[in-house]
């Protein structure tokens, strides 16, 4: 049975689908800016905490507060699997390979996301689409082997920070197949601003614990409130319209986009590296998460109809 979603004319989602990969392509340079003095978890806790501080009183104006209060369980948790625990990850490995090689790594989300729905939802996966898993999970292999030399960032922790980045894409797949089988049909800004209420609250204490001695520079306070705001708030609330709108798969897929921005956005402010080699690898894990997903399927009969027009 396909999805609703999948019906939609690509015309109607890729200018949200650009706009989320420029905004989450920039929370890579935030979280470094916010990690290095405030620390991963005390930045991620700010940042879901503010996030929800932004979006209340618009879901309230909005009238969406009934939904979140009939459906507030599946939706904190949520918050737990696709924000608390992703964003911790991901705030730890920044502070220990460059935000470049983190956004291409993030990039395999689909690729966890496939899987998850196959083995969950029961999505059909063809011969090709798992050429792509192969094939993406390849680029991988070869991107972990060689490219944190590569990259003028230096740290012991190179390995386990990749390993972080996979862990944290592999909660970002299995929360793409959770919304789409317990939050359908909900109000996108009741399931975002829900979502961040269930990470600040599970991640409240190992805030509070963590908390800096020293009190950030107003560097990391400005990262903070960009992150929450633009790369959070503003984001999650496109990313629920996306997997309603363009279905799940199609939404995960803009982390093949996010690593242009965030490599991009690393290279003018950062000073960071991009080698060939991670651009090869990037290249290859793309064309595997074309594949796994089924874009390539998708996309021929789009590009056939409108070239008819």
């Amino acid at each position: 049975m396909n999805h609703p979603a999948a019906h939609q004319p690509v015309s109607t989602w890729i200018g949200e689908f650009i706009l989320l990969a420029a905004l989450w392509g920039a929370s890579f340079l935030f979280m470094r800016m916010g990690a290095s003095e405030f620390g991963p978890l005390p930045m991620v806790g700010l940042r879901v905490a503010l996030a929800t501080v932004f979006l209340w009183p618009i879901m309230l104006r909005q009238g969406h507060w009934p939904a979140l209060r009939q459906h507030w369980r599946p939706i904190l948790f949520a918050g737990i699997i696709n924000s608390a625990i992703p964003f911790a990850l991901f705030a730890w490995a920044v502070l220990h390979i460059a935000t470049g090689l983190t956004s291409i790594l993030n990039a395999t989300v689909p690729l966890f996301g496939a899987l998850v729905a196959w083995l969950w939802l029961g999505d059909r996966i063809n011969r090709l689409r798992w050429v792509g898993l192969a094939l993406g999970f390849a680029g991988v292999a070869l991107l972990a082997w060689r490219a944190p030399a590569g990259t003028g960032f230096k740290s012991d922790q190179a390995e386990w920070a990749i390993a972080a980045c996979l862990l944290a894409s592999a909660f970002y797949g299995l929360s793409a197949s959770f919304a789409r089988r317990y939050l359908t049909g909900l109000p996108p800004l009741a399931t975002a601003t829900g979502s961040q209420l269930g990470a600040a609250l599970g991640l409240a204490l190992p805030t509070l614990w963590l908390w800096p001695a020293q009190m950030p520079g107003l560097r990391a306070w400005g990262a903070i409130v960009a992150i929450a705001v633009l790369c959070t708030g503003i984001a999650y609330i496109i990313y629920f319209r996306l997997i309603a709108s363009a279905g799940p798969s199609r939404a995960l897929a803009v982390t093949f986009i996010t690593p242009v921005f965030a490599v991009l956005y690393g290279t003018v402010f950062l000073s960071e590296r991009i080698t060939p080699w991670m651009i090869g690898c990037a290249l290859v894990i793309i064309c595997g998460t074309l594949l796994s997903t089924g874009l390539v399927s998708t996309l021929r009969p789009t590009a056939l109809r409108n070239k008819s027009c």
